[in-house]
């Protein structure tokens, strides 16, 4: 049974550790080994997610039993019209296929509508499969951007928002 939690200072090398083993399979295939280190030290170093925890940042992490399988993050980037963000969702590829995910994304979901949301935007990579998972949830795209993150580095993104 997948049970979540909202994740605390504690459970940041959990995140650390659930990132470090996700990133290196999801993105190996279209992201070079130099970009994924880069990448994973600039979002995950311990100052970084707990900055985001200290900003509002939500954080979910799903568990059975005893081991850690995934994560969320997400926050509001738009007050005004009542827009969020999903940050972070990635859970581990032996686990692919069995709904972890899917209960992260529709809790994320439930969080936000509780607060009146209006839709969630997220990036995704354009090559990354996880596209069309949220495409089934209902996320269109919105735009594609390219974004440099430094080091001469981008993020090739589709921009997604699900009206809810």
């Amino acid at each position: 049974m997948i049970v979540l939690r909202r994740a605390k200072e504690t459970d940041i090398a959990s995140i650390q550790d659930l990132a470090n083993r996700t990133w290196r399979v999801a993105y190996a295939e279209y992201l070079s080994v130099e970009q994924i280190e880069y990448m994973l030290e600039k979002m995950y170093n311990t100052g970084e997610l707990l900055s985001q925890l200290q900003q509002g940042h939500t954080f979910l992490v799903a568990q059975e039993g005893e081991d850690d399988l995934g994560f969320a993050g997400f926050s509001l980037i738009d007050p005004e019209n009542n827009i969020y963000k999903l940050h972070k969702l990635y859970v581990l590829p032996e686990t692919h296929g069995k709904g972890v995910g899917k209960v992260l994304m529709n809790e994320v979901i439930n969080l936000i509508k509780d607060k009146g949301a209006r839709a969630l935007q997220l990036n995704v990579n354009r090559n990354n499969k996880a596209a069309d998972f949220y495409k089934k949830a209902g996320f269109e795209i919105k735009e594609t951007v390219d974004l440099h993150i430094g080091d001469g580095f981008y993020m090739n993104d589709y921009v997604m928002e699900k009206s809810l």
